[in-house]
C-alpha cells in the first residue's frame, strides 16, 4: 500500500513494513507506459458497482484484444473475489493474539495460493494521497482470525466490520478517496489484459479497499503465468505514479489516452536511475525529513536549459525561498495621516471573535501554565533589578501589577496578541541613570520620569499617526538575528550567572576532607552574655539580697540553641563549618540541569518513535510543565531548603514614601515638564527599535501567520500604556523577543493526519488572545497565590529560562552557519544556500556577524547600553 510512500506486507504476514521511498525498476515504466498505450482506457465511467466497472471494462476492450464471452466471464468471477486485507493492529491487539493463537510457525503464510491453482495475484489496492486520493497495494493474506472472510468468498458490497474499525484509517487524510490496481497471472489468459478506469464520481466499492473510502482509479493487469515479477513490478509502477502530485493532477484532468501518456512522460522526465552494483536494490530507503513542493517542480525550467555546475539556473527556486522580504500589505505607506493604523484595525476586526474561539484547545493550557511560570519569573528579576536601580521606587509588587495591567491591556486590544510585553535590559539601563540624575540635582524621581513618559506617549502617536512603522521593511536578516542572538544570549548568561551565584548565598566548603570529620563543628558561643554574670557575682552585695534579683539568670544551654536563636539571643557562631550550608548548590545545579534537559527531550518527544501519535504529541505540548513539576517532585521529596520563588504578598508600594499616583507638577520646577522632551526623544527611538524588531521577528512568513500582522496598532498601544504606567509608577513595557519566541511555539500547529514516514505538516500557529490574556491576569493575582507558588525551586524556572534562551538561538539560521565554522566540508548538511554561495562567503560573512554581535554585547555591559537598539 502507499499514502506517500510504499509499505510492504513483511515475509511473516503479521506486520506492514516501514514506509520507504519506492525503487522501480526503470523496464517497468517502460511497460507500464505499453499497458497505457495498448490497453483499455475508460475516462469518467459512470458506475455504481464493482461489478458494473468489471462489466464495462471487459466490454470496452480493443477490438484486436478482445477475449472470448467464456474468458471473460471466468475473468469477471476472478476479479470478483473477496481479497484478504492486512488490518493494522494494535500493540495490544498483537500481545492478546499472541496469547491466544497457536504456534503458526509451520504453516503457510500464504495458504490461499494453493487453493487458487489458476491464479497467483498480488492486488495492490488503496493508498491516501495528497491531492485527496487513496491508492493502496492490497495483498490477499488469509489470517486464522474469524472475522475476516474466507478465501474465495464473493465481494461484498458492504464494508466489512474490519474495515471500519480499522486504524490505519486515521492516517487518511479528510476527503481522500481511492485507488486500486489489481494484478496478476491467470494460466486461461493468452495474452495480458489491461484497463485504466477512472469514474466520474467517488464510489464505495464495499470490501474491495482495505478501508472504507470512496474510489475513483482502478488499473487492472492479467496476463499468462511465468511472469508474475514483472506484473508485480508494474503494479508497483502504476501506484508510485498515483502517489505523485503532478501524476494525480494530470490523471484528474486527462480527456484522452495520449494526456496520461504525456503526463507519464514527464514523469520520467524527473527519474534519477541509480546505476547497478553501486546500490543494494533491496534496501529500503527511509522517507526524507521534508519534500520538494509541487510548485516548486513545475516551475523548474526542462532539463536542457538546465546547466549542472554551483548556481544553475534550477536554484532560482531555493534562492527564492532563502530571500526574506518585508514588501508586504501590512508596511506599505496609504499616505493619509492615521492610514496604517486604520487598515490594521479593519485587518484584524474581523478575527476578534475567533481570537478567542480559537483558543479552545488543550494545547493553549499548556502554553499559559508554561508563559505564566516564565512571565513570573521575568517580573520578580526585573522587579528586584529595578528595585535596586530605584531605591525600591519600583519594585517587585510594581513589576507585578505594571506586567498584569499593561499585557493584559496589550492582548485585548494589539495587533499581534501573541506578543508577551515585559521590562527590557535597555528600560533597567535608563532607569538606573534617570534615577542618578534625578538624586544629582534635587529632582523627584517619579514626576520627572512622569513628563517623560507623556512626552514618549506624544511622539509615539505621532509615529503612528507618520505611518514611521513601514521603516521596519528595511530591517534585513543581518538585523533580526543579530537582536534575536543577542536577547537569547542573555537570557542564557543570566541564567547561567544566577546559578553561579547560588555559590556565593550557599557556599561549597573545598577544603572538605573525610579525614579530618571529627573536626568539623559548629556552637554557639555566648561569652559576651557570660561575662556580665561573672562581673555581677564579684561585686559586693547585702547578704539579705537574693542573688536573682542582683545578677540575671545564665542563659541556656549552648547546645540546645538552634542558629536563629543563638544570633537572636546576641551570640555568635564559633567552628569551621559555620558558614557552609550542605547539598543545595549541588542539588540546585542538578535541578536546573534536569529541569533544561528534560524540556528539550519531552519538546522532541514529538518526533519519538515510541508511543501513538496522540501520547507523542501530548508529552511534547506539556513537555515544560512536566519537567517543572517532575523537578519539583524531586526537591519536595529531598526536602532540602533550596531557594524559592518568593512573590509578594501585600498589594501596596515597595517605598512607603511613594503612593499609587503619580502628580505631574508640585516637587519639581515647571520647566522640568519642557526639558523631559529631550530625554524622552532618546527613550522614543528605544521603544520604537525595540517593539518593532520584534515584531518583526514574531511575523515572519515562515510561521504561517493566517491574520495578519499590526505594526502600527502594537506600538500605539505600547504608546499609551506609556501614560498610564507613568501616572501610576509603574515600568515601561515593550515586547520581550524571546518569551514571545517561546509563546508562539508553544502553539505551534501540526496537520492531525500524516502519512506514515511522512513529517508532521507545520500548518502555523494557534492565533488567539485568550492564552496572553490568561498569563497576565494570573500574574496579577500570584500575590493570592504565595503559599502556592513558593514551593517552586527558583534553579528549575532558571532552566526554563536557559531552554528558552537555548530554543530561541536555535531557531535563528546564524547558529547553524557558526556550526559550519567548526564542521569539514564532508560533513556539513546540505543546506539550501550552500549550493549557491561559495564556502569562504559563507564563513566571511559569518564572522562579521559574530563580530558585530560581540560589539552589540560589550557596549550592553556598559553604561552605553541605552543605545544599543540604534547599533542594532
Amino acid at each position: 500500500r502507499w499514502i506517500k510512500f510504499e509499505e510492504k506486507v513483511e515475509d511473516s504476514g503479521e506486520r506492514w513494513s516501514a514506509p520507504h521511498i519506492p525503487a522501480l525498476p526503470l523496464h517497468s515504466l517502460f511497460q507500464l507506459r505499453t499497458c497505457l498505450q495498448k490497453g483499455t482506457m475508460l475516462l469518467d465511467l459512470d458506475a455504481l458497482s464493482f461489478k458494473e466497472i468489471i462489466d464495462k471494462a471487459l466490454a470496452g476492450q480493443p477490438e484486436e484484444a478482445e477475449m472470448e464471452p467464456e474468458l471473460q466471464e471466468r475473468l469477471a468471477a476472478l476479479l470478483l473475489r473477496q481479497p484478504q486485507h492486512q488490518p493494522t493492529k494494535s500493540p495490544l491487539q498483537l500481545l492478546t493474539e499472541l496469547g491466544l493463537s497457536p504456534c503458526r510457525g509451520g504453516h503457510s503464510a500464504w495458504p490461499w495460493l494453493s487453493h487458487w491453482t489458476s491464479l497467483q495475484c498480488h492486488q495492490p489496492g488503496a493508498i491516501p494521497m495528497l491531492a485527496h486520493v487513496f491508492c493502496c497495494l492490497l495483498p490477499f493474506f488469509s489470517g486464522k482470525a474469524k472475522s475476516r472472510s474466507e478465501p474465495g468468498a464473493q465481494l461484498s458490497e458492504t464494508p466489512l466490520k474490519e474495515q471500519l474499525r480499522n486504524r490505519f484509517k486515521k492516517k487518511v487524510p479528510p476527503g481522500a478517496e481511492a485507488a486500486h490496481v489489481s494484478i496478476g497471472e491467470v494460466e486461461f489468459l493468452k495474452k495480458p489484459f489491461a484497463a485504466f478506469i477512472r469514474l466520474r464520481q467517488g464510489v464505495a466499492l464495499g470490501s474491495l479497499a482495505e478501508v472504507a473510502l470512496p474510489s475513483r482509479f482502478l488499473f487492472i493487469l492479467l496476463g499468462p503465468r511465468a511472469k508474475a515479477k514483472a506484473y508485480y513490478e508494474v503494479g508497483r509502477a502504476m501506484a508510485t505514479l498515483l502517489t505523485d502530485e503532478l501524476f494525480q493532477r494530470v490523471a484528474w484532468q486527462a480527456e484522452h489516452r495520449e494526456d496520461l501518456i504525456a503526463g507519464m512522460e514527464a514523469f520520467l522526465d524527473e527519474v534519477t536511475v541509480l546505476p547497478p552494483g553501486k546500490w543494494d536494490p533491496s534496501a529500503r530507503m527511509p522517507p526524507p525529513s521534508c519534500l520538494p513542493s509541487p510548485h516548486r517542480r513545475t516551475t523548474t525550467h526542462p532539463p536542457d536549459q538546465q546547466s549542472h555546475g554551483n548556481g544553475d539556473v534550477a536554484a532560482a527556486g531555493d534562492r527564492a525561498g532563502l530571500r526574506h522580504p518585508h514588501s508586504r500589505e501590512e508596511l506599505e505607506r496609504t499616505g493619509r495621516l492615521f492610514g496604517g493604523l486604520l487598515r490594521d484595525v479593519r485587518r484584524k476586526a474581523p478575527w476578534y471573535g475567533s481570537d478567542f474561539s480559537d483558543a479552545l484547545h488543550p494545547q493553549c493550557l499548556s502554553a499559559v501554565l508554561y508563559i505564566y511560570l516564565a512571565t513570573v519569573t521575568n517580573a520578580i528579576t526585573f522587579g528586584g533589578m529595578l528595585g535596586d536601580a530605584t531605591a525600591n521606587m519600583q519594585g517587585v509588587v510594581e513589576s507585578f501589577l505594571g506586567t498584569a495591567f499593561a499585557g493584559s491591556i496589550f492582548c485585548l486590544f494589539s495587533g499581534q496578541p501573541l506578543t508577551i510585553l515585559s521590562s527590557t535590559g535597555p528600560v533597567l539601563v535608563f532607569e538606573r541613570l534617570l534615577f542618578s540624575f534625578s538624586q544629582d540635582h534635587n529632582l523627584d524621581y517619579l514626576e520627572f520620569r512622569l513628563w517623560i513618559g507623556l512626552w514618549v506617549a506624544f511622539f509615539g502617536v505621532v509615529l503612528v499617526a507618520t505611518e514611521a512603522s513601514h521603516l521596519v521593511r528595511y530591517f534585513t536578516h543581518f538585523t533580526e538575528e543579530g537582536f534575536c542572538a543577542l536577547i537569547s544570549l542573555i537570557f542564557i548568561y543570566d541564567s547561567l550567572k544566577k546559578m553561579l551565584s547560588l555559590a556565593d548565598t550557599f557556599p561549597i566548603n573545598w577544603q572538605y576532607r573525610l579525614d579530618n570529620v571529627t573536626s568539623y563543628s559548629c556552637i554557639c558561643n555566648l561569652r559576651r552574655l557570660l561575662n556580665p554574670i561573672l562581673t555581677c557575682l564579684t561585686t559586693s552585695a547585702p547578704s539579705s539580697t537574693p542573688l536573682s534579683a542582683v545578677c540575671p539568670s545564665p542563659p541556656v544551654t549552648p547546645a540546645g540553641l538552634s542558629r536563629t536563636q543563638c544570633l537572636a539571643q546576641g551570640g555568635h557562631l564559633l567552628g569551621t563549618s559555620c558558614q557552609y550550608v550542605p547539598d543545595i548548590t549541588l542539588i540546585s545545579f542538578l535541578l536546573f540541569g534536569g529541569t533544561f534537559l528534560s524540556c528539550t527531550t519531552l519538546k522532541r518527544f514529538r518526533s519519538s518513535r515510541y508511543f501513538p501519535a496522540a501520547v507523542r504529541k501530548l508529552v511534547s505540548d506539556f513537555a515544560i510543565i512536566l519537567a517543572i513539576l517532575a523537578s519539583c517532585a524531586i526537591d519536595a521529596t529531598l526536602g532540602l531548603e533550596t531557594p524559592k520563588l518568593l512573590v509578594p504578598s501585600e498589594l501596596k508600594p515597595t517605598n512607603p514614601a511613594r503612593g499609587w499616583i503619580v502628580f505631574p507638577f508640585g516637587a519639581n520646577p515647571w520647566w522640568v515638564c519642557l526639558v523631559s522632551a529631550v530625554p524622552a526623544v532618546l527613550v522614543t527611538i528605544l521603544i520604537f527599535m525595540d517593539q518593532q524588531i520584534t515584531a518583526v521577528i514574531l511575523n515572519r512568513r515562515e510561521y504561517k501567520l493566517q491574520k495578519g500582522a499590526g505594526f502600527h496598532l502594537d506600538f500605539l498601544c505600547v504608546s499609551l500604556l506609556m501614560v498610564v504606567t507613568s501616572f501610576t509608577g509603574l515600568p515601561w513595557y515593550v515586547s520581550a523577543t524571546v518569551i514571545s519566541l517561546a509563546h508562539m511555539e508553544s502553539l505551534r500547529k501540526e496537520n492531525a493526519t500524516s502519512a506514515p514516514g511522512e513529517h508532521p505538516e507545520f500548518l502555523g500557529i494557534r492565533e488567539q488572545r485568550l492564552t496572553g490574556l490568561v498569563v497576565f491576569i494570573l500574574t496579577g493575582v500570584s500575590i493570592f497565590m504565595a503559599p502556592i507558588l513558593k514551593h517552586i525551586p527558583m534553579p528549575v524556572l532558571y532552566g526554563v529560562f536557559l531552554h528558552m534562551g537555548v530554543a530561541a538561538l536555535n531557531s535563528i539560521q546564524l547558529t547553524d552557519r557558526v556550526r559550519l565554522l567548526l564542521m569539514p566540508a564532508k560533513h556539513q548538511p546540505d543546506l539550501a544556500y550552500l549550493r549557491h554561495v561559495p564556502l569562504r562567503r559563507v564563513h566571511l560573512f559569518t564572522i562579521i556577524q559574530l563580530m558585530c554581535l560581540a560589539l552589540l554585547w560589550v557596549l550592553k555591559s556598559t553604561v552605553a547600553a541605552i543605545i544599543f537598539p540604534l547599533m542594532v
